[in-house]
Order: C-alpha cells, then sequence, then structure tokens
C-alpha cells in the first residue's frame, strides 16, 4: 500500500472515549481511492499536455531559438486548429509568430541563369574560385541534378556551367563554369553597377544587410539564425531570416553586407507589395562545404 493511502489510514478516527469507532473496511476502500487519484493524476495531466514534437515538420512554420526559448513563424497555409495546438504547446516554453502570405521556395521571374526542363529561372549568388577554376553558388531547389547543364539564354542555347554538387539539407548547390567567354567578377549586381565580394561572413541578429534581385536592392536586418523552415516540398536547415521581402524570381541570389556575402535566397513569405519575410541558406557554410570562396 502506498504511503498516501498508509497516511490516510492513520488519519482516520480510532475507538476514542467519545465512542467513536474505526470502519476498517471503509478505510481501506477510501486508502485504496486516494492511492488510484494519485497514480491517475500525472498519467491524465501528461496526456493533457501539448507536445511540440508534432508540429516540428509541419508545412508553412519556420522554428529557431531566440534567448534559449523557442520561437515558431507560422504562415497563412497554418490552420486554426494547428494554430491551437502550437500555442498550446509552446505556453511558458516560447512564442508563436503570424507571417502574411505563403511561406514558399522562389523560383521564376527574370533571372540571370535558366535551366532546360522547367527549373525555371534564377540568380547567381555569389562567383567563387577553387584554384583557377571557376564557380558559381544557387539554389539547390534552382538547379536539377547533377552533371545537368544550366544555360544564359531562356531559349537555352548559350550554355553557362554545369552542376557540380547539390545539398538539399541547406538548399545550396555548386555550378562550374564551363562558358569562358563571360566575365565571372567576384561582385554583386546592384542595378546599375556591381557591388564588390571579397570575403563570406555569418550573420549576427540586428545587422544591416541587402539583398538584390528582380524585385529589386533592398535592405533590411536579419532578424534570426539557424532557423529550420518547413516548405510545403520539404524542410531546409540552418536559414537566416530577414525582414525584407522577396518574391517568386529571387531564389538564389545574393545577400550581402558591405563586401561580405552573408546568405543566398531561399524562399520567404508575403510579397514586397504587402511586405514579407525571406530566408537565406548560409554562405559561409556553403563556401566551406564545397571548398571555395570569393576572390
Amino acid at each position: 500500500m502506498s504511503r498516501s493511502a498508509i497516511a490516510v489510514i492513520e488519519r482516520l478516527p480510532r475507538v476514542t472515549d467519545s465512542g467513536i469507532v474505526v470502519d476498517m473496511r471503509t478505510a481501506r476502500i477510501l486508502a485504496a481511492a486516494v492511492a488510484a487519484v494519485a497514480v491517475l493524476l500525472p498519467a491524465t495531466a501528461a496526456a493533457a499536455a501539448p507536445t511540440l514534437t508534432r508540429y516540428r515538420s509541419l508545412p508553412g512554420t519556420a522554428w529557431w531559438t531566440e534567448d534559449g526559448a523557442t520561437v515558431v513563424a507560422a504562415d497563412a497555409t497554418v490552420d486554426a486548429t494547428a494554430l491551437a495546438g502550437l500555442r498550446g504547446a509552446l505556453r511558458n516554453r516560447g512564442t508563436l509568430v503570424r507571417d502574411s502570405g505563403t511561406l514558399r521556395r522562389h523560383i521564376a521571374g527574370a533571372d540571370p541563369f535558366y535551366q532546360a526542363g522547367g527549373f525555371g529561372r534564377c540568380l547567381i549568388g555569389f562567383n567563387a574560385r577553387a584554384g583557377s577554376t571557376y564557380y558559381f553558388i544557387t539554389s539547390r531547389h534552382c538547379v536539377g541534378a547533377v552533371a545537368g547543364t544550366v544555360y544564359a539564354d531562356a531559349a537555352a542555347t548559350v550554355p553557362l556551367g554545369v552542376v557540380t554538387t547539390v545539398t538539399p539539407t541547406y538548399d545550396t548547390a555548386l555550378i562550374r563554369y564551363t562558358n569562358t567567354t563571360i566575365a565571372k567578377p567576384s561582385a554583386v549586381n546592384i542595378y546599375p553597377g556591381l557591388a564588390p565580394i571579397r570575403s563570406f561572413g555569418s550573420p549576427t541578429i540586428g545587422q544591416r544587410v541587402t539583398r538584390s534581385g528582380p524585385s529589386g536592392v533592398r535592405s533590411g536586418t536579419v532578424t534570426a539564425v539557424n532557423v529550420t523552415v518547413n516548405y510545403a516540398d520539404g524542410t531546409v536547415l540552418g536559414l537566416i531570416r530577414t525582414n525584407i521581402c522577396s518574391q517568386p524570381g529571387d531564389s538564389g541570389g545574393p545577400l550581402f553586407a558591405g563586401t561580405v556575402g552573408i546568405g543566398i535566397t531561399s524562399g520567404g513569405s508575403g510579397s514586397c507589395a504587402s511586405g514579407g519575410v525571406s530566408y537565406y541558406a548560409s554562405a559561409v557554410r556553403a563556401g566551406t562545404t564545397y571548398g571555395v570562396g570569393p576572390y
């Protein structure tokens, strides 16, 4: 018998000077009931407590840690039931943020490289090299299989390079230039003019950064790092979140701070008409992984 049950029996009245007599059978029944309640309450509470685990891969959400607490951003596709579950799971343990629009990878629009086979058009992120071999880094979702050719024109008649390596987990890809006639400056097009890129660097929260692409040259700040993003077609790790808008057609493009390359555009939610957020793969991770860098 449990200690709590025994304690109940010990507190029950016995024969006293006033003539009160203990009914031991009743006492044992009461003690058993107390023990049952003591066992059931923790189990019931545990079953009722929401868990974040079930929502970790929920499409339309992005996850990161801020000051030791979990932050989850949910886009417009996350329904009321899932939102309620997230709020319950995060109670006293984190924060839920609502983002406008739909979280998606960005592809399409007037971009400077193309791929045959329906992969659309994207941006070169950063030119880089290893020794005397030249490459560029872009988003993995912008290209097809390794050894596939990318082109300088929409008609896919001017070869630009060959897909060398892809890293779906972090949404980056390395393209080796095969076209020797096209200039390959270690710089970012800022329409007009070029901004030189001399190194890759890791961002800090609050850092001022700039993104360049068909939706314009736009600046803002880094709001989170090491973010996990659940796109509708898969999860990407280690992304950088900013309050800069981005749109389809911006994928693969550069995020930079002065002469330092920071990230490669992966996706976002909202638009540049209504406002939104954007996510970037780490340029440092890509450069280190591929063994390449600016020049």
